[in-house]
């Protein structure tokens, strides 16, 4: 069974949080060949990746959420959640 890969939209915010942190060599290249779609004021960042990799990623956006000691903006926030959601429709999300 081939492993396909899905494309999903990741919100801007998500995609410049992600930008700052430390990836691996795979995130990285998926944020790379990104394709920046414009959305009113921001933007969206078209990315192909197998559910795997899309998984990670999200789970380097959790500090999005706030906790441990660093507050939490909405916008981000919703930005993760939003991602979150598009991630679900291609594979579930385990606990």
């Amino acid at each position: 069974m081939a492993i396909r890969e899905q494309g999903l939209d990741m919100p801007g915010k998500a995609a410049d949080f992600l930008r700052t942190t430390e990836l691996d060599d795979a995130e990285r290249a998926v944020l790379d060949q990104g394709a920046t779609v414009r959305r009113g004021q921001g933007y969206t960042l078209r990315v192909s990746a197998v559910s795997a990799v899309h998984r990670q990623l999200l789970a380097r956006c959790q500090p999005l959420d706030g906790g441990h000691g660093v507050p939490a903006v909405p916008a981000q926030r919703k930005a993760r959640r939003e991602y979150e959601n598009r991630v679900s429709t291609i594979t579930p999300i385990r606990p």
